[in-house]
């Protein structure tokens, strides 16, 4: 699959390099791949698949991510094949749970035989317990909260789970021995950051590691400024302030932190990526921070330069986050259960929930966020965790 995904990529950009110069003559690639699918191809049938996820709003960076991934993904595929294999409509839930059932309920009307999404834990967890009562197969890229893939058979992951999250992280810290003293900032009112921070205490104090502040959370409608917080750090003599929130709280704690003149070591998962990108926000702040992370845009492999490579040249250069190739993944694993036959365009949503739910949970899949990638009878991924240090703008895979 690996390769297969890498092939296609080099034929579409070779289509889109053509058409764009006005030159008609395509690579052989891109012509062998035409003409293995043009013949019969306007009798195919089209797959309709729905995205959810906040386009507005706060975590618009995210949503938006993912809308992309996905629609990069269809492209490609459907250009390859020469037809459309794949239609996408992508809703806007603005991260609230009722308005993501909305969203959804606009996407069965559409006709959605499967969706991929939403981005968020809380309108996941919503728009999850739909999709059991409609047996409509439901693959989040980003909802981490194990809630939602405990939700029912039909509900699965992309992404790590936030107690995978939580236990890895205190797992690494103790095995690199970055911190003696640990500090947690946390938002109680997010299942994704609870989760975490109830995941690593748990294994922190089973690992022996000394946690200083433990209770230095904020919520919702208080995160603004988390200078208290910081403070509460500094003042414990925490040398590693360990961060399971967004990116947009994490850029706060750490313009807080520099005021103060507090430079602990900050780790955080993978809700931090996108720091680089806050509007306003000196990145040069960021330096040093690491992170739990599945995928990195500045790996040298062929997988992710070809996929980093098609993404900027789709959307104006722009530089894909671990949203973007998990989504980008989500459309792939799906069209690899097309490819192997598990599927087929003429079923219904709940055919095709039944047919994809057997095919998830015993096919292997290789993509741009792990090679050999599996899913257990819960909906839950298997896939090798990345540490990342940010260093001069970039990541870079920590040791």
């Amino acid at each position: 699959m690996k390769k297969f995904v890498s092939g296609m990529l080099a034929a579409v950009m070779a289509l889109s390099l053509a058409a764009c110069s006005g030159n008609t003559d395509t690579s052989s690639a891109a012509q062998d791949s035409q003409a293995a699918t043009s013949e019969g191809s306007a009798s195919q049938a089209t797959i309709k698949i729905g995205g959810i996820g906040p386009t507005t709003g706060g975590n618009a960076q995210y949503g938006n991510a993912v809308k992309n991934g996905e629609k990069l993904a269809v492209d490609e595929i459907n250009a390859a094949a020469g037809y459309t294999v794949f239609e996408l409509q992508f809703e806007d839930d603005e991260s609230d749970p009722e308005t993501a059932l909305n969203a959804y309920n606009a996407l069965k009307d559409w006709g959605m035989q499967v969706l991929v999404g939403p981005v968020t834990s809380d309108p996941s967890l919503n728009v999850a317990s739909k999709c059991v009562d409609d047996n409509m197969f439901m693959l989040t890229p980003s909802a981490s909260a194990e809630d939602v893939a405990l939700t029912g058979s039909n509900i699965f992951q992309m992404c790590f789970t936030d107690p995978n999250q939580g236990v890895v992280s205190a797992n690494y810290i103790k095995d690199n021995n970055l911190g003696s003293n640990i500090g947690i900032i946390y938002d109680s009112s997010d299942p994704y950051s609870t989760g975490i921070y109830t995941a690593f205490m748990a294994e922190a104090q089973q690992l022996g590691l000394n946690i200083v502040v433990s209770d230095a959370s904020f919520q919702a409608d208080n995160k603004s400024d988390l200078s208290v917080q910081v403070q509460n750090c500094q003042d414990a003599g925490a040398d590693l302030v360990f961060l399971p929130i967004y990116y947009n709280e994490a850029s706060q704690v750490l313009i807080a932190a520099d005021r103060i003149g507090y430079d602990p070591v900050f780790f955080g998962c993978d809700g931090m990526d996108g720091i680089l990108g806050v509007e306003g926000f000196d990145t040069s702040l960021a330096d040093g921070l690491m992170m739990l992370c599945p995928f990195s845009a500045f790996g040298e492999d062929e997988t992710t330069t070809t996929f980093v490579n098609a993404y900027k040249a789709a959307y104006n250069d722009e530089t894909p986050n671990q949203f973007a190739a998990d989504a980008y993944d989500c459309v792939y694993a799906i069209y690899q259960a097309l490819q192997d036959g598990a599927i087929s365009a003429d079923m219904s949503s709940s055919e095709m929930c039944d047919a994809l739910t057997s095919a998830f949970t015993t096919m292997s899949f290789d993509g741009t966020t792990g090679v050999g990638q599996t899913w257990d009878e819960n909906g839950m991924i298997s896939k090798e965790p990345k540490v990342y240090t940010i260093e001069s703008g970039a990541y870079v895979l920590a040791d």
